[in-house]
């Protein structure tokens, strides 16, 4: 079995064997993490961030993991909220009065989080350097007009989430979305996860590698990335993509850092003795927003504020594998990243969910 880094209590070394057996079948560097009641219990790491398998994954290796940044983004609202900073039930123009452009003045600040804004498709062709500019992004956005009434249907706001929610984040408190995490989750806590990434952290960064039958040119817009747009796999790696803020898709982390920071939803808003939400603020999280077909994946889906909501859990993937997933019932968070990515489309991606299920093993 391939050996695995780091520590875990003697009930939860199911976990820590679950990493070491997916090092030995896809993976090839990663990390998982388990918190119970804002503590750890598992902390491991093994592999490689080279697919030459020449360079150890460590206990600082960080990776991008793409749509796990959605989770993030959404604390930092929850945060606003439980503050009374932010009104959940407002409509977005209170805090973003461009946004009320093209008849959108009765969208509320919860269809962005829940996905039922109306706003999922990128106006255009998607190319990842459209998305660097910040101000220009928000600006398209605020001026779209929606596809649907907001609130009667969902669709997968895949990267529009992102700058929906940090505008609104932005206007309020005056700071990016990426330094109000920094500054009021991240740093707190100790956490290390990144929503842009400085050029210090570059050295610790393991690059994505496509799915094993695909090319740099692997595309979150399907198989053939010139007609459909989308992001590759190589524009993850670029200094560019690093650079930017991407909030709902280029978060830098490993998975102690991003169960250390879901983990205080899961403790009612506490985690390692820092608090950042009562309560009360973290159920917002799970309350069920929507359930139905999602429009634009086709498939039933339940929402809450910003986490997609599975029976007594609620988390998120990213694309290619990476996952969280709270248990507020249990106090525990689980989260695994890797730097291979996996086709859904061509074979089932289970690695996540076997983290989670050792997870569950050890916990009863």
């Amino acid at each position: 079995m391939a050996q695995v880094q780091g520590t875990y209590t003697k009930e939860f070394a199911p976990v820590a064997d679950a990493l070491s057996q997916l090092l030995d079948a896809d993976d090839i560097g990663a990390s998982a993490a388990v918190f119970v009641h804002g503590e750890p219990v598992v902390d491991v790491w093994g592999g490689h961030v080279d697919a030459e398998r020449t360079v150890a994954w460590e206990r600082d290796t960080i990776v991008n993991v793409m749509s796990t940044t959605k989770p993030m983004t959404a604390l930092c609202a929850l945060i606003l909220a439980d503050r009374g900073e932010l009104d959940l039930s407002a409509p977005v123009s209170a805090y973003w009065p461009e946004f009320a452009a093209a008849g959108k003045e009765n969208v509320l600040v919860r269809h962005l989080l829940s996905h039922t804004a109306g706003l999922a498709d990128w106006p255009g062709k998607l190319r990842a350097e459209d998305l660097y500019d910040w101000a220009a992004v928000t600006e398209r956005l605020a001026a779209m007009a929606t596809q649907w009434e907001p609130g009667t249907a969902a669709g997968y706001h895949s990267m529009t989430f992102g700058f929906l929610v940090g505008e609104v984040v932005r206007r309020i408190t005056g700071r990016s979305l990426g330094r109000f995490f920094a500054e009021e989750v991240a740093g707190p806590l100790g956490a290390d996860f990144h929503i842009g990434l400085d050029a210090q952290d570059d050295s610790r960064v393991a690059r994505l590698y496509p799915p094993p039958s695909h090319s740099d040119d692997f595309s979150s817009g399907g198989p053939d990335s010139e007609a459909a747009g989308g992001i590759r796999v190589r524009d993850a790696n670029t200094e560019g993509w690093r650079r930017a803020e991407i909030p709902a898709a280029n978060g830098f982390g490993n998975a102690r850092g991003i169960a250390l920071a879901q983990s205080v939803l899961s403790n009612g808003g506490v985690a390692g003795g820092v608090r950042l939400l009562s309560p009360e603020g973290c159920e917002t999280a799970w309350h069920v927003e929507y359930a139905g077909e999602d429009r634009v994946m086709g498939q039933p889906a339940t929402y809450g504020m910003g986490f997609g909501v599975f029976g007594d859990t609620f988390g998120w993937g990213g694309w290619g594998g990476s996952l969280v997933m709270n248990d507020h019932a249990s106090g525990m968070t689980v989260a695994y990243a890797m730097n291979q990515m996996l086709d859904p489309r061509e074979q089932v991606d289970e690695r996540g969910l076997k983290i989670v299920a050792a997870a569950y093993e050890a916990l009863r």
